[in-house]
């Protein structure tokens, strides 16, 4: 009886030996046919779908950027009206852009949507119009790098944004961060390597998990438009790293060369306006200090019929915790999740006061000028002001920043919330000074259109101008481009 049983149990795990050998075969075999070109992909070729014909996997999971179904207690991919939720904001940005349209930011695939239907952008109705400059197209889509290279990169960011509308109709895709012969990740956007060189760095060095950060930074980063170099009156993207990474860094480079993004239009304050300096904080938090990459864990790998694959569905960390966060972390879900909404619930009360306190310190500064005030006396108030927003807008702005460097940005926001105080108890003198006494009132502003009727905004006609913006101009634009890309062509690859 005991030889029978050793017999089939001998049996037993041939077979399944088998079995496994078998399995490890396919995949094999499976793998080595998983990325048999099928099309002959061109340095500088914009269209993503053309690259997904060789990659199906990474361009389908690409592909779901464009769902809007997850939300988190800060942000997420749902289109959000920041504004609505915020109308201090408005009176923050007064005399700039985003006092118009501000909404949180979705996945890639709406990047050049998005950009087309901001009121930001005005509604241009030929060449030469538009309130903004080409350079916004900058991180907008796989076309850029394509123009850069056909007419140069000065001559790219010269002219109006509404003058290079028809070249931008494929959205951030697989030629902004890959070599198209080896998929190598590579940089596209020149500011990000004429920045390493201000400090002194050569990025070419960098090392392959370095550059899957790296190639997120060509955006996700602090920027202005330096009209001095290298061609006068040319808005040249320009990245504020001279000095070092951090928000005094950036903030000491705009004061030195005295640039101001916009002037507000009720403190006349020379203004600083954060982008999206997610780069920046993440280079000051602890998953930067272990190496760990912004694909890590906005692009954890993944697994689909035995092949290993990194995911290009880029999203928030907090909606796929399992491959992003628990292959380090062995808390349970639930818990990893509550520690970052803990630190963001803390970080966004006290941005919520400096909001407060700045829109205090505007409206106060309005009341001195109209009182007569003079620039020598608004002049070191008008600087608190300057500072204490740039480091509220440094907080905020980076969206994710309270996840990446909690301590720091807490950190920026109580330095900011500090210099706001000065500037108010500043005011409060020279107010009393200037024969005022009591409190300025608050303004109503407890809705985005309360606000931005309150700085002046006649938003019908900001409207209506991006309606016929979309109904005139935007058709023309989507035929241009479908004719020149039809005009492109595909080369298949013939299989050997």
């Amino acid at each position: 009886m005991k030889n029978w049983l050793l017999f089939f149990a001998t049996l037993l795990v041939v077979v399944l030996l088998a079995m496994l050998g078998s399995n490890i075969a396919d995949r094999k075999s499976e793998s080595q046919f998983a990325y048999q070109p099928k099309v002959k992909v061109t340095k500088f070729e914009p269209r993503n779908e053309l690259w997904g014909e060789n990659y199906p996997r990474q361009y389908q999971s690409f592909t779901k950027t464009e769902e809007e179904t997850f939300k988190t207690m800060s942000n997420g991919n749902i289109l959000t009206d920041a504004l609505e939720d915020t109308p201090e904001l408005v009176v923050l940005w007064a005399g700039y852009g985003f006092s118009k349209d501000y909404n949180q930011p979705r996945g890639h695939q709406h990047a050049v949507e998005d950009i087309r239907n901001t009121l930001r952008t005005g509604g241009p109705t030929g060449p030469g119009t538009g309130p903004m400059p080409s350079t916004c197209w900058t991180c907008k889509s796989p076309d850029v790098p394509r123009l850069m290279n056909e007419i140069g990169i000065a001559e790219f960011y010269a002219g109006k944004w509404a003058d290079k509308g028809a070249e931008i109709n494929n959205a951030i895709g697989c030629a902004d961060c890959h070599n198209n012969e080896t998929m190598a990740l590579q940089i596209s956007r020149p500011a990000l390597i004429e920045a390493f060189e201000s400090m002194g760095k050569d990025i070419s060095k960098a090392s392959h998990q370095e550059m899957r950060s790296l190639v997120c930074a060509q955006c996700h980063v602090e920027y202005y438009f330096n009209k001095d170099v290298p061609q006068k009156g040319v808005p040249y993207l320009t990245f504020p790293w001279k000095n070092g990474l951090t928000v005094d860094d950036a903030e000491k480079y705009y004061d030195d060369i005295e640039f101001s993004d916009w002037t507000h239009s009720m403190s006349k304050t020379p203004m600083l306006k954060a982008q999206h300096p997610g780069y920046e904080i993440h280079e000051q938090g602890i998953h930067a200090k272990r190496g760990v990459s912004c694909a890590d864990c906005h692009m954890p790998y993944k697994t689909e019929g035995g092949q290993k694959f990194t995911d290009h569905h880029i999203q928030s960390p907090l909606a796929n915790p399992a491959n992003s966060c628990q292959v380090c972390h062995r808390e349970e879900e639930k818990e990893l999740v509550e520690n970052v909404y803990s630190n963001q619930r803390k970080i966004k009360e006290g941005a919520k006061r400096l909001e407060k306190l700045l829109v205090r310190a505007h409206v106060e500064a309005k009341k001195a000028l109209d009182l007569g005030a003079t620039p020598e006396q608004m002049k070191p108030i008008q600087m608190d002001i300057r500072h204490a927003q740039w480091r509220w807008d440094y907080a905020v702005a980076s969206h994710g920043g309270s996840f990446h460097a909690p301590v720091e940005v807490g950190r920026i926001v109580n330095t900011g919330t500090d210099k706001a105080q000065e500037a108010r108890i500043k005011l409060a003198r020279l107010l009393s000074d200037l024969g005022f006494k009591g409190e300025v009132p608050y303004p109503d502003i407890e809705t985005k259109a309360k606000a931005q009727k309150y700085i002046g905004l006649d938003m019908e006609k900001l409207e209506a101008e991006k309606e016929t913006f979309k109904k005139n101009v935007l058709p023309k634009w989507l035929k241009e481009a479908q004719a020149r890309e039809n005009a492109y062509g595909v080369e298949t690859v013939s299989s050997k």
